[in-house]
């Protein structure tokens, strides 16, 4: 397995400070109208906050790669149960955040595997808004619910 080259702070062209020095990916999981979030607990940057699985990539990932890894080690997912669809970028210019937006089967099961997560739970996604979400989340959520709108019909 190669190192863990990913972790660390960088500041941003955007005058923020992000977690991944060669950026970050996480996984939305979509199934019928539902998405799958992760209650992040107190301790995390912006905890207490829903968002999806995710975190910083390594240099030799690719964003699919990086961001199913992630989620694996946040819920415990079993990949064979998800089908990558489309991928969203955020990009800040020296630092960005991809989603990837993938299918889940009715398989997939998710659940809290370590002190990251409070709950993980799926949610209809023209409730998402209504949740306390991560900020860069709720940035990117008016975009995010457009795709998936179109991937659902």
């Amino acid at each position: 397995m190669a190192a863990r080259d990913g972790d660390g702070w960088i500041e941003c062209t955007c005058g923020g400070r992000h977690w991944g020095l060669n950026g970050a990916a996480g996984l939305l999981a979509i199934r019928g109208g539902m998405i799958l979030l992760q209650h992040r607990a107190p301790w995390v940057q912006n905890g207490g906050t829903w968002g999806i699985p995710g975190g910083a990539r390594d240099s030799h990932e690719s964003v699919t790669e990086g961001a199913i890894r992630e989620a694996i080690e946040e819920t415990g997912i079993d990949p064979q149960f998800i089908s990558p669809l489309q991928i969203f970028e955020d990009d800040h210019g020296n630092w960005r955040y991809d989603t990837v937006i993938a299918r889940a089967t009715p398989d997939l099961i998710a659940h809290e595997i370590n002190d990251e997560s409070y709950e993980m739970r799926w949610v209809c996604y023209v409730d998402v808004a209504d949740l306390n979400l991560h900020p860069s989340f709720a940035a990117s959520w008016p975009e995010l619910k457009k795709l998936i709108s179109a991937l659902s019909s």
